[in-house]
């Protein structure tokens, strides 16, 4: 399969270059306008394109990332959802029995494996495609904000053991590189076994940063492990990731305004640095 090769992809990186990434906006018809926007000032398309399962869009994500795929680019995908709805405010508003979530035969379990049958039928059929995805689900975690964290490091170590073991046992997904996507500050406390995961990450919004701090703390916990800078806003110059030793495997801005806020020069001159991989630099994998 060619989650191997992109595994491979991914852990010669480090040092030499970082493959960019851009998240879509999920909001319908608008998907693209991110791409547009940076190809119109670049020329150029990023090597990843970042997809959300929100909003039940499940066969549009499938579309988008077959698309994506013939183009040669990576997917990746990430899902912010309720165990009810699945929309953003759920994601954050939802704060479950964890006792009876994490207990199979009552209703709070019942539904959440109802919802990730939804995903899972999904990236079945990127499966059947031999499409890989870098999964990153439960992300920003340790930040808490969302239902996910809102019952401590076990509770998320518990649901996130739960899910790897139905998606690869059950559902026979062998297509996905699992990220565990930390916020910010990367807490302690929350470490994961690393046979659950293949990719480790922290975002932050925290202005023009390369996020140095969180790099330096997931090399220590997890040595050998691709890192991902895996959604951000501001970037600052290119050769700030290599000079101040935190070449991380990806970055990816997200949508809208996160994106937009950056000066279309800074824009060019990451897409133009030749250690910045963009989707016409992209290895075949």
């Amino acid at each position: 399969m060619r989650k191997q090769s992109l595994c491979a992809l991914l852990g010669s990186m480090e040092g030499k270059a970082i493959l960019l990434g851009q998240q879509e906006s999920p909001r319908r018809g608008f998907s693209d306008r991110e791409n547009e926007w940076i190809q119109a000032v670049t020329g150029e398309l990023p090597a990843i394109r970042g997809l959300d399962f929100i909003h039940d869009d499940y066969d549009g994500v499938v579309e988008r990332a077959r698309r994506w795929n013939d183009l040669g680019g990576i997917v990746t995908i990430c899902w912010h959802t309720g165990i009810e709805a699945n929309t953003y405010p759920a994601s954050k508003e939802e704060t479950p029995d964890w006792d009876r979530l994490l207990t199979e035969g009552t209703e709070e379990h019942s539904l959440m494996y109802s919802r990730w049958e939804q995903a899972a039928d999904a990236l079945e059929k990127l499966q059947r495609d031999d499409i890989p995805v870098l999964w990153r689900p439960f992300h920003e975690f340790d930040g808490k904000w969302f239902w996910w964290g809102k019952g401590g490091p076990e509770a998320f170590r518990s649901l996130w053991r739960m899910m790897r073991e139905h998606f690869e046992r059950e559902r026979g997904l062998r297509n996905l590189l699992w990220v565990l996507g930390y916020a910010d500050d990367v807490l302690p406390g929350w470490e994961v076994d690393p046979a659950l995961f293949d990719i480790a990450g922290s975002d932050t919004y925290r202005g023009e940063t390369t996020h140095a701090a969180a790099y330096s703390r997931l090399r220590q916990l997890y040595p050998g492990k691709p890192l991902a800078f895996h959604e951000c806003g501001l970037l600052p110059p290119p050769g700030a990731f290599f000079d101040g030793s935190c070449p991380w495997s990806w970055l990816m801005p997200w949508h809208g305004g996160n994106l937009m806020s950056n000066h279309p020069a800074r824009i060019a001159e990451v897409y133009r640095d030749s250690r910045m991989i963009t989707l016409s630099r992209l290895p075949a994998f």
